[in-house]
């Protein structure tokens, strides 16, 4: 029976199926509603429901998984439902519901308020579940192109701003690149293996034993795309451009749902199919951690736009990460899972705050760091919440970022890392400079007053950011036994 689409398969795809259906249908949603106000109301609405659609249907995957080290396998082994994938499409789905209540301001004042916006977000949405479940090559390949052809679109979505048009233009082209790797690298599995199916590429390659040409290129060329996806040295070159030239809103869902999904794939593969040469890709990733560290951070000094700087200190947050799987141990992958969530939050927030500064007649602002000049005095409770974003991304207590970095400098420590340890400590302080760059022209500058373009919705979403931002570091215990269910063995 196993060539029929069975229940069990259903049941297993009914997240990402509620997404892709909610996806499509808004398309013909603004065909069918009067133009106006209450046609952009609805479509922001049709959105969040298509998300709790899905949320409903993880729930019930969850309790049906309530049972430790349970799972469901679907479709003949090639998409599988465990701890791992669910931690993952919680991420997702909050990421898209975030971005989702920010975007209706957003695109209301740069006057681009379609429906084929929020239909790309659910569908990217999709793409990362298919990502996160895939126990297949197929599968995990279909998921990434789906994600990375919504953001495609997305990033360029302000027709009429040439730096949108630029970026993603080159983004689709770097992008192309990464992705024809990685299928490059797929196809050198399937060669070896004969299979698709991860867990049998994994026994293809321990029988193998040794190190072979064909190995070492697949792993080459696999590990050369995946770390282009997350934006990892020296295959950041995208994430400065494509960050600084995306809608806001757009940069916030893709520097934090974007990377996460890339790191459920990275995880699936390196502690799956590739885990049996974990000597040789270690230090390849420790080497390509460190450098991610010091370009991340030391171009993340010298930036004035804003944007730009968060894309280079996503860089050295993929850095620490890295660090994580270097680690390789239950404490390195739980600060993986650990560090990914806090940093949503954080990273989501201070974009959340950059388009709460713009007004209805500003236009498009350059988002430089003169731009949050003044900020505490003009609106003090936005940037008291843009303060414990920052610290949190910093990595200072009592935020949620404290949690995150403990448990890869844990890891390193325990694994026997103590050199990497400290790199990434001394990297720290360097990151503190600027961030502090933002804060210092917030409470001691003065800046050009101006109304908030906020909304219900944004702020809604800054609470929840904030909030989740400092309950991580203070009350971190249930959120810590729920990323324990997410580690890969």
């Amino acid at each position: 029976m196993s060539g029929y689409y069975t229940s069990a398969d259903h049941f297993a795809l009914l997240p990402a199926l509620m997404l892709v259906l909610f996806g499509s249908a808004i398309l013909l949603l603004e065909f069918l509603m009067p133009k106006g106000p209450a046609r952009t109301r609805w479509l922001v609405g049709f959105t969040l429901l298509g998300l709790a659609s899905a949320a409903i249907a993880l729930l019930r995957q969850h309790q049906a998984l309530s049972a430790p080290g349970s799972r469901i396998v679907a479709f003949s082994g090639s998409f599988t439902i465990d701890s791992f994938s669910l931690y993952f499409d919680w991420l997702f789905l909050a990421a898209a519901a975030i971005v989702t209540l920010i975007s209706y301001r957003y695109l209301e004042i740069e006057g681009e308020h379609r429906a084929e916006y929020y239909g790309l977000i659910l569908l990217a949405c999709s793409g990362m579940f298919f990502l996160a479940s895939g126990a297949d090559l197929i599968t995990m390949f279909l998921g990434l192109e789906l994600m990375a052809l919504s953001f495609y679109v997305l990033v360029g979505f302000l027709k009429r701003e040439r730096r949108s048009n630029e970026a993603a233009i080159k983004y689709f082209l770097l992008g192309s690149f990464s992705s024809s790797l990685l299928a490059y690298g797929f196809s050198l599995l399937y060669g070896l293996s004969g299979s698709t199916n991860l867990e049998e590429i994994r026994r293809a390659i321990f029988t193998r034993g040794s190190l072979d040409a064909i190995t070492a290129l697949a792993m080459a060329t696999i590990l050369a795309g995946v770390l282009f996806k997350v934006s990892a040295a020296p295959f950041h070159m995208w994430a400065p451009d494509a960050y600084a030239g995306a809608p806001t809103a757009v940069t916030a869902y893709l520097s934090v749902a974007s990377q996460a999904a890339s790191f459920a794939l990275l995880l699936r593969l390196f502690n799956g199919p590739l885990s049996p040469l974990d000597q040789e890709w270690r230090p390849l990733v420790a080497g390509v951690a460190v450098a991610t560290l010091v370009i991340g951070n030391f171009a993340a000094l010298t930036q004035e736009n804003v944007k730009r700087l968060i894309a280079y200190s996503s860089v050295s947050h993929a850095g620490y990460l890295l660090l994580g799987l270097v680690a390789g141990n239950t404490t390195g992958l739980r600060g993986i899972a650990v560090y990914l969530a806090i940093y949503m939050f954080a990273n989501l927030g201070v974009l959340m705050v950059l388009i709460a500064i713009r007004t209805r007649t500003s236009g498009m602002l350059e988002e430089d760091l003169s731009d949050l000049n003044g900020l505490g005095a003009r609106h003090p409770l936005y940037a008291a919440a843009m303060l414990v974003f920052l610290l949190s991304l910093a990595g200072i207590p009592p935020t949620g970022g404290f949690l995150g970095k403990y448990y890869i400098f844990l890891s390193l420590l325990e694994t026997g890392h103590a050199v990497l340890a400290v790199i990434a400590a001394l990297y720290v302080a360097v990151s503190l400079y600027y961030y502090f760059r933002i804060v210092r022209g917030m409470y001691m500058t003065q800046g050009e007053p101006g109304p908030l373009a906020s909304s219900i919705g944004m702020n809604v979403a800054v609470a929840i950011s904030g909030v989740a931002t400092l309950l991580l570091g203070l009350f971190p215990e249930p959120f810590l036994r729920f990323a324990a269910g997410a580690l890969v063995r």
